[in-house]
């Protein structure tokens, strides 16, 4: 059974943040959903959490930061859009999709990464003291019903979770948006919380959509 806590201090905090670097898993609450952090850099943790979530373990997942000065470390050609987009929505729904720096590449799947900055204190308080990315998926099997409480992480994850941040009820809601700022104009692969007039308003001009 995984170990829960219900205590969100940061002494708790910090002891994510160990079984994160041991190579374990760890629930958390967002600004949206219950997530279930891996430390991206380590491809045994990857592939737990692959096998914990029933999902193809080269099918991209998003990365949470801290700040928007993480993204140095993990992106590359960071474009004059993508900067505004940060400073207008994070920490907020908005997922934003970069090139990955050479530094990065032998991690995570796929020429590009998905950063966001969540509006939630656990996560972005996770990746610092990390020193890098979380994974952003969420606690649940792919596809399934969306976690918005310990006890849905538990019941979706159950045993593959080493620690369970008890964070009372997720708000749920609309997911992120998500932006693909790689193109120009950028595109809008998936419209969620942030608005398409939202990002058109940042940006002074038009985005494109995949739909």
């Amino acid at each position: 059974m995984p170990h829960e806590r219900q205590d969100t201090g940061q002494q708790l905090i910090e002891q994510a943040a160990d079984v994160l670097r041991n190579g374990g898993l760890v629930a958390y609450p967002t600004d949206t959903v219950y997530g279930l952090a891996a430390d991206p850099t380590n491809a045994e943790a990857v592939h737990k959490l692959s096998e914990a979530k029933k999902r193809d373990p080269d099918q991209p997942m998003p990365h949470l930061i801290a700040s928007a000065d993480s993204v140095a470390g993990v992106a590359s050609d960071v474009s004059s859009a993508a900067s505004n987009l940060m400073r207008a929505f994070w920490p907020g729904a908005l997922t934003i999709i970069l090139r990955k720096a050479q530094s990065y590449e032998s991690f995570a799947a796929g020429e590009t990464i998905g950063l966001r900055v969540p509006d939630h204190l656990i996560p972005r308080e996770l990746s610092r003291l990390l020193s890098g990315p979380i994974t952003g998926t969420s606690a649940n099997v792919a596809g399934g019903p969306e976690p918005l409480s310990a006890d849905d992480v538990r019941s979706f994850v159950g045993n593959a979770v080493d620690l369970i941040i008890d964070g009372g009820a997720c708000s749920g809601g609309q997911p992120s948006t998500v932006i693909d700022c790689t193109r120009d104009p950028p595109m809008i692969l998936r419209l969620g919380a942030v608005s398409r007039e939202e990002i058109e308003r940042v940006l002074g001009r038009k985005v494109a959509s995949n739909d």
